[in-house]
């Protein structure tokens, strides 16, 4: 297949996976898998993780005024009853600081998990039964925290845990590790889905971004063993076309996801990851 549709091809699948709890990782593993592309390529290693900068960049925009809001009334919230400690921000760093430390130290073993279908369908398997277990427990309790400026550090740091498989196991997801997490201590839907958005810009935007450097310059970090990645007008434009659509098709499934959670709730995504999970473990080896 033309590099350029495939590349079309994957943003829209990257665009549309990104924010839901479903995981785009495994969702362009299997499309990877299906149009036969090579992951033991460093590029198209690198592609898989980088496109997701687009859907970021989406997500960025769209909540620029919550961003902003943020920065303005730190550290004192908007109730004014929080301090430099347990502001949204400061929350947000600490979430990110106890997934990114772990995250950055297991990366060989990520790079391990991405090229297996039989990691993902698991991942996808068991976190679907998780998220829907514990979606219809946070439901029946009445979760107490209902905003950002409610959450505690203990929260935080939980939800900064959970993240921690959703990078070492392609297929368990971001948003379901956060949404979940911050279902488990207490959130409501709608809070912890805010805090999985606003916590992925800096994991996401940092992930993306070390992807990218190790990749073309792998001596910077000790260890590596890659060869460095030579970037052709070729291969830049296929990378921009997949982080471009990601983008277009990103900005769309935000709200349209908010809206949906609010009225709906997870179960169908739930319902989905098993389904997909289970169809994975049964033809995955059939798609290599």
């Amino acid at each position: 297949m033309n590099d350029y549709i495939l590349s079309v091809l994957l943003g829209v699948v990257e665009g549309l996976t990104e924010f839901l709890p479903v995981s785009s990782t495994a969702h362009l593993r299997i499309t990877e898998a299906l149009l036969h592309v090579d992951l033991t390529d460093p590029y198209w290693k690198m592609y898989t993780v980088v496109i997701q900068l687009g859907a970021i960049l989406a997500l960025l925009l769209l909540f620029l005024t919550r961003v902003v809001d943020l920065l303005r009334t730190f550290p004192k919230g908007e109730r004014g009853n929080r301090t430099k400690w347990n502001h949204p921000l400061s929350l947000i760093a600490i979430a990110f600081v106890v997934t990114a430390i772990p995250a950055f130290l297991l990366h060989k073993l990520v790079d391990k998990h991405l090229e297996s279908l039989a990691i993902i369908a698991w991942a996808l398997l068991i976190g679907g039964i998780l998220m829907w277990v514990v979606d219809l427990w946070s439901t029946a309790n009445d979760p107490r925290t209902r905003a950002l400026d409610e959450m505690t550090v203990p929260q935080a740091i939980w939800i900064g845990f959970c993240q921690i498989f959703s990078a070492v196991f392609p297929g368990t997801s971001r948003s379901m590790s956060t949404i979940t997490g911050g279902q488990i201590v207490g959130m409501t839907r709608t809070a912890a889905l805010e805090f999985s958005f606003l916590l992925s810009i800096p994991i996401m935007v940092t992930s993306t971004g070390y992807e990218l450097v190790r990749t073309l310059h792998p001596k910077v970090t000790a260890g590596d063993t890659l060869t460095p990645l030579v970037m052709d007008t070729h291969r830049w434009i296929v990378l921009l076309i997949g982080l471009f659509i990601s983008f277009l098709v990103a900005l769309g499934v935000v709200d349209w996801f908010l809206n949906w959670v609010r009225s709906h709730g997870f179960g169908v995504f739930a319902a989905y990851r098993i389904i997909l999970g289970i169809a994975l473990l049964i033809w995955g080896k059939h798609i290599h």
